[in-house]
């Protein structure tokens, strides 16, 4: 079952291939788009000496809005023409940029901040759509460009926005976003192909269709658990690493952490490349290496409470992530059908809410038992990824 009831066909429209600077222009703005929910992460201190202690609101928000996107938005793809559908949400979200840069009050902040989240799904959509305009043969190969503009987005953001608002305030940073936003607009409202859609299904039915396919699709289910398992783990090191270095022997800023965004993208660039010779015998030889390298870099930084330890294990646990991303997105959208932005919604929405629950356990243990609390927690997460991938793969 892929469509749960609906052509499961997934023509390419008019038997065309995306070129090579389609496929840059859609990772581009997919990590545009989802870098827009991670700016006023290092600006909350600023926005409080304007609105108060409260300020970590406005990324609590955020948050909530691109849960809501995730299940409301997402699965519309598979129902409308997605391109038209990328342009209205990168409309929605040039808007929500500009109200956030003109808010009053925290209030009329944290509400932009919730559909600045909402609309920064349409990297979401993008996914999706790069896999229903890509042969199958091509189709790994453009996910894993895409998704690592994707990661880039995630990693960058924090660090420009840092950089930006300590020198021009932080309303200028939303600014800024906005404009990227319309440049990004203008860009695919000129590149990106349309596409055709291939369920009939009314809105509510979709949604609820969510639910039947987490049920019956069992490449769907494991996938999903698996990535999230380790996106877990990747959360609870992002959220304690910046306490991490204002303590004894590092006392460091914060600022610090934000440039092991840009370290991190030594496992973005490595990961194709890893996975590609990884995945010669099929897609799980990959993913059984992510899931190692991620594995290994949490039980590298449990001893090795070092700068050294730490670049390691930041360079091996981006690296085994986007290895195992690339692998486990390929064979979820290849299993999907039309159904692919369901199937996105799914497998994404998995991630984001273990990486919400991965930072709010990591807290508790930074508190309980400091950083070695923090990585064994972070360790018994992948391997528990790892023991499911060891279980025999389900039957599709």
């Amino acid at each position: 079952m892929t469509g749960a009831g609906d052509n499961a066909t997934g023509k390419l429209p008019d038997s065309r291939d995306l070129s090579h600077g389609q496929v840059l222009m859609m990772s581009a703005a997919t990590g545009i788009a989802v870098g827009s929910q991670y700016y006023n992460q290092p600006l909350l201190g600023i926005i409080a000496d304007d609105f108060g202690a409260a300020s970590g609101l406005v990324a609590t928000t955020t948050q909530i809005g691109y849960a809501l996107g995730l299940i409301l938005l997402v699965p519309l793809g598979d129902k409308m023409e997605r391109r038209a559908l990328i342009l209205l949400q990168c409309l929605g979200l040039t808007l929500s940029l500009v109200a956030a840069s003109l808010s009053p009050g925290l209030y009329s902040l944290a509400f932009s901040s919730v559909l600045i989240g909402v609309f920064a799904t349409l990297a979401q959509q993008m996914i999706p759509h790069a896999a229903g305009l890509t042969s199958s043969l091509r189709r790994e190969r453009v996910l894993a460009t895409i998704t690592s503009g994707l990661l880039v987005g995630v990693l960058v953001a924090r660090t420009v926005s840092g950089f930006v608002g300590a020198w021009y305030g932080w309303r200028s940073v939303f600014l800024l976003g906005a404009t990227l936003s319309v440049l990004m607009m203008g860009c695919l409202a000129i590149t990106l192909p349309r596409s055709q859609p291939d369920s009939r299904l009314p809105y509510l039915k979709l949604l609820g269709s969510l639910f039947v396919l987490v049920r019956h699709e069992p490449v769907l289910r494991k996938a999903a658990l698996t990535q999230s398992l380790l996106f877990f783990g990747f959360s609870a090191f992002w959220t304690i690493l910046a306490l991490l270095l204002q303590t004894p022997p590092f006392g460091m800023n914060s600022g610090i952490a934000g440039l092991f965004g840009i370290v991190a993208l030594a496992g973005v660039v490595l990961a194709p490349f890893c996975g590609r010779i990884a995945g010669r015998r099929g897609p799980q030889g990959a993913v059984r290496l992510g899931v190692f390298l991620v594995v290994a870099s949490f039980l590298a930084m449990l001893p090795m409470v070092n700068l050294t330890g730490l670049v390691i294990g930041v360079v091996l646990m981006t690296t085994g992530l986007q290895i195992s991303l690339i692998a486990q997105q390929t064979m979820v959208l290849n299993a999907a059908g039309s159904a692919r932005g369901r199937f996105n919604t799914v497998f994404m929405a998995a991630q984001f809410a273990f990486g919400a629950a991965g930072s709010a356990a990591a807290s508790v243990c930074w508190e309980q038992g400091g950083w070695t609390a923090v990585m064994i927690m972070a360790a018994a997460s992948s391997l528990l990824a790892m023991y499911l991938q060891s279980v025999r793969n389900p039957k599709h």
